[in-house]
């Protein structure tokens, strides 16, 4: 029986209140050694049940799991109120909204796309660069003349309120971008879908207050994302830099091929980047993974102790998980 299954409802709920780290990973409903998965599974960075839930809509209705997740990115992009994702994301030094994002399913395939200004859905735009293009990247102006092409609209993506806190920050102008662990932050989301296929996304709006043209892990496949669907996938959120000094995502993913757990390959991830980083500096970092494999095992670990993830499943719709963390 499941380590999952076997909490039961409601303990599993009151661990989740809770924010227990006693529980490393959970192991969904699966068929070992069958392709067929029996449930499908959702997870996702920091506290997205709004995401989930439109993700969830496509997975419960036997649907792909690539067309999941993008579903689910979407939301967070359209939200003005979510200020590190899409519209109303805080801009750059410059008072300018850039976003990045990508996409990847189980046979390798993905899109990217960075340093976009004036769509608001960067991971559709990602999806067709995939779909659409020979290519794996497209950044900035070339980025947006692709959009314009395939009918994405062009908008104002800067929002009055995030307008206003930048012209806060500007009476510093503190050379350093903003970033504020206990704030949410990118989103990532990997999906397994009811005949075993696997997808993830990734998307966001960046460092608030970062050098105009910065760009971090989230539209870096192997940085920000990775997908294999022989083995699981496995993505980031946090300080950006730092996912791609060691390949994160990518990293997580062939620990796992080489017999590590969900759980083991994100702590291994962390605990790699501290080692580089040195204690001292990777206690001012806030860098987190989360990684689910081919079988419905979730595994999710950070540097300190504020990261969230939301899990779905058939039984148990888009909880709210503590992650355990390597500094207490």
């Amino acid at each position: 029986m499941s380590a999952f299954k076997s909490t039961g409802r409601r303990k599993f709920l009151k661990l989740s209140a809770l924010a227990a780290t006693a529980i490393p990973f959970f192991r969904f409903r699966t068929v070992p050694g069958n392709s067929k998965i029996g449930s499908p599974v959702l997870v996702s960075t920091w506290r997205n049940t709004d995401a989930n839930a439109a993700a969830w809509k496509v997975l419960s209705s036997n649907g792909h799991a690539l067309d999941a997740v993008e579903q689910g990115a979407r939301v967070p992009e359209a939200n003005p109120k979510d200020t590190s994702v899409g519209y109303g994301g805080l801009p750059d030094r410059e008072g300018i909204v850039t976003l990045d994002a990508c996409i990847m399913d189980e046979k390798s395939n993905c899109g990217s796309v960075a340093f976009v200004q004036g769509f608001k859905h960067p991971v559709s735009i990602a999806r067709m660069v995939m779909e659409k293009t020979p290519h794996v990247m497209l950044v900035g102006r070339g980025a947006e003349q692709f959009a314009a092409s395939q009918g994405f609209k062009r908008e104002n993506l800067l929002t009055k309120e995030s307008e206003r806190a930048w012209k806060e920050w500007l009476k510093k102008s503190e050379y350093k971008p903003y970033h504020n662990p206990g704030q949410h932050d990118t989103i990532g989301i990997l999906a397994l879908d009811g005949n075993g296929n696997l997808s993830g996304a990734c998307t966001t709006s960046g460092m608030a207050y970062k050098m105009h043209g910065r760009v971090g892990d989230s539209p870096i496949i192997g940085a920000g994302l990775y997908v294999d669907g022989e083995v699981g996938a496995a993505t980031a959120t946090g300080v950006g830099e730092e996912m791609i000094r060691i390949a994160g995502s990518h990293t997580i993913v062939e620990l796992m091929r080489n017999g590590r757990s969900p759980q083991e390959a994100c702590e291994e991830a962390i605990k790699r980047l501290i080692s580089k980083r040195g204690e001292e500096k990777a206690r001012e970092l806030s860098v987190a993974f989360l990684a689910l494999s081919r079988s419905g095992e979730v595994g999710a670990y950070s540097t300190n102790n504020v990261f969230e993830y939301t899990i779905s499943s058939p039984d148990h719709q888009h909880v709210v998980i503590k992650s355990p963390s390597y500094f207490n």
